[in-house]
Protein backbone atom coordinates (compact mmCIF):
# COMPACT_ATOMS: atom_id res chain seq x y z
CA UNK A 1 0.00 0.00 0.00
CA UNK A 2 1.26 3.51 -0.80
CA UNK A 3 2.53 5.85 1.75
CA UNK A 4 0.23 8.22 1.23
CA UNK A 5 -3.49 8.68 0.10
CA UNK A 6 -3.87 11.14 -2.71
CA UNK A 7 -5.53 14.91 -1.69
CA UNK A 8 -8.63 15.77 -4.26
CA UNK A 9 -9.20 18.96 -4.71
CA UNK A 10 -12.02 17.92 -8.05
CA UNK A 11 -15.44 17.97 -5.84
CA UNK A 12 -16.82 16.13 -8.31
CA UNK A 13 -14.12 13.22 -8.30
CA UNK A 14 -13.77 13.19 -4.45
CA UNK A 15 -17.69 13.00 -4.21
CA UNK A 16 -18.44 10.67 -7.33
CA UNK A 17 -14.86 8.89 -8.43
CA UNK A 18 -13.42 6.25 -7.66
CA UNK A 19 -9.94 7.28 -5.90
CA UNK A 20 -9.88 7.10 -2.26
CA UNK A 21 -9.10 9.90 -0.87
CA UNK A 22 -9.77 10.43 2.66
CA UNK A 23 -10.38 14.13 4.32
CA UNK A 24 -8.24 14.26 7.65
CA UNK A 25 -9.21 17.23 9.67
CA UNK A 26 -6.43 19.29 11.08
CA UNK A 27 -5.47 16.95 14.06
CA UNK A 28 -4.74 14.31 10.85
CA UNK A 29 -8.13 12.65 11.64
CA UNK A 30 -11.21 11.10 10.38
CA UNK A 31 -14.14 10.07 12.15
CA UNK A 32 -15.34 6.52 12.48
CA UNK A 33 -18.38 5.17 12.85
CA UNK A 34 -18.57 1.09 13.91
CA UNK A 35 -21.87 -0.42 12.99
CA UNK A 36 -22.29 -4.75 13.51
CA UNK A 37 -22.63 -6.16 10.06
CA UNK A 38 -25.93 -8.18 11.45
CA UNK A 39 -28.03 -5.92 12.74
CA UNK A 40 -27.31 -2.55 12.41
CA UNK A 41 -26.35 -1.45 15.78
CA UNK A 42 -24.35 1.29 16.35
CA UNK A 43 -21.31 -0.27 18.64
CA UNK A 44 -19.39 2.48 18.84
CA UNK A 45 -17.52 5.98 17.37
CA UNK A 46 -13.66 6.30 16.79
CA UNK A 47 -11.17 8.05 15.36
CA UNK A 48 -8.74 7.47 12.50
CA UNK A 49 -4.96 8.15 11.29
CA UNK A 50 -3.76 7.46 8.28
CA UNK A 51 -1.98 4.62 10.05
CA UNK A 52 -4.75 3.63 11.70
CA UNK A 53 -7.45 3.35 8.05
CA UNK A 54 -3.89 1.54 6.30
CA UNK A 55 -4.09 -1.24 9.25
CA UNK A 56 -7.29 -1.46 9.07
CA UNK A 57 -7.34 -2.07 5.31
CA UNK A 58 -4.43 -4.39 5.44
CA UNK A 59 -5.89 -6.93 8.26
CA UNK A 60 -9.50 -6.39 8.21
CA UNK A 61 -9.60 -5.66 12.14
CA UNK A 62 -10.32 -2.06 13.44
CA UNK A 63 -7.69 -0.07 14.35
CA UNK A 64 -7.75 3.78 15.65
CA UNK A 65 -5.82 6.45 17.34
CA UNK A 66 -6.21 7.09 20.45
CA UNK A 67 -6.43 10.60 20.96
CA UNK A 68 -6.51 10.18 24.95
CA UNK A 69 -3.18 8.38 24.67
CA UNK A 70 -2.04 9.74 21.64
CA UNK A 71 -1.26 6.72 20.25
CA UNK A 72 -2.09 3.73 17.09
CA UNK A 73 -4.25 0.96 18.95
CA UNK A 74 -5.99 -2.32 17.72
CA UNK A 75 -9.29 -2.67 18.71
CA UNK A 76 -9.39 -5.50 21.40
CA UNK A 77 -5.40 -5.99 21.26
CA UNK A 78 -5.93 -5.75 25.36
CA UNK A 79 -9.89 -6.93 26.07
CA UNK A 80 -9.84 -9.79 23.39
CA UNK A 81 -13.68 -7.77 21.81
CA UNK A 82 -12.10 -7.81 18.11
CA UNK A 83 -13.80 -5.75 15.67
CA UNK A 84 -13.40 -7.98 12.20
CA UNK A 85 -14.70 -5.72 9.58
CA UNK A 86 -16.46 -6.92 6.45
CA UNK A 87 -16.97 -3.55 4.95
CA UNK A 88 -15.13 -0.24 4.97
CA UNK A 89 -18.03 2.60 3.67
CA UNK A 90 -16.73 6.42 3.19
CA UNK A 91 -19.34 9.62 3.37
CA UNK A 92 -20.13 11.79 0.08
CA UNK A 93 -17.04 14.09 1.28
CA UNK A 94 -14.82 11.34 2.17
CA UNK A 95 -14.41 12.60 6.08
CA UNK A 96 -15.84 10.17 7.96
CA UNK A 97 -15.72 6.32 7.77
CA UNK A 98 -18.61 3.67 8.61
CA UNK A 99 -17.08 -0.09 9.63
CA UNK A 100 -19.23 -2.55 9.32
CA UNK A 101 -18.21 -5.13 11.56
CA UNK A 102 -18.50 -8.92 13.60
CA UNK A 103 -18.02 -8.01 16.58
CA UNK A 104 -15.92 -11.31 18.60
CA UNK A 105 -16.55 -10.90 22.73
CA UNK A 106 -18.54 -9.21 24.72
CA UNK A 107 -18.77 -5.95 23.87
CA UNK A 108 -17.37 -2.73 22.02
CA UNK A 109 -17.06 -0.18 24.49
CA UNK A 110 -14.01 -0.06 26.99
CA UNK A 111 -16.79 -0.25 30.00
CA UNK A 112 -18.14 -3.46 28.97
CA UNK A 113 -20.74 -3.00 27.23
CA UNK A 114 -21.76 -3.89 23.89
CA UNK A 115 -22.27 -0.45 22.24
CA UNK A 116 -21.06 2.65 23.67
CA UNK A 117 -24.54 4.26 23.13
CA UNK A 118 -25.98 2.96 25.84
CA UNK A 119 -27.99 5.84 27.48
CA UNK A 120 -30.11 8.34 26.14
CA UNK A 121 -30.86 12.11 27.06
CA UNK A 122 -34.56 12.45 28.49
CA UNK A 123 -35.90 15.29 29.80
CA UNK A 124 -36.84 15.23 33.56
CA UNK A 125 -38.37 18.41 35.55
CA UNK A 126 -37.26 20.55 32.79
CA UNK A 127 -33.05 19.37 32.69
CA UNK A 128 -31.77 16.83 30.90
CA UNK A 129 -30.54 13.56 31.85
CA UNK A 130 -29.17 10.53 30.80
CA UNK A 131 -31.01 7.24 31.63
CA UNK A 132 -29.67 3.77 30.60
CA UNK A 133 -31.17 1.74 27.62
CA UNK A 134 -33.65 -1.03 28.29
CA UNK A 135 -32.22 -4.63 26.84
Amino acid sequence: MSNEFPTLTDKKQLETGSILAPRFNADGLVTAIVQDFDNGEILMLAHMNEEALKKTIETKQSHFWSRSRQELWLKGATSGNILHVEEILLDCDQDAILLKVHLEGDGACHTGARSCFYRKIEVKADQPTLTPLKD
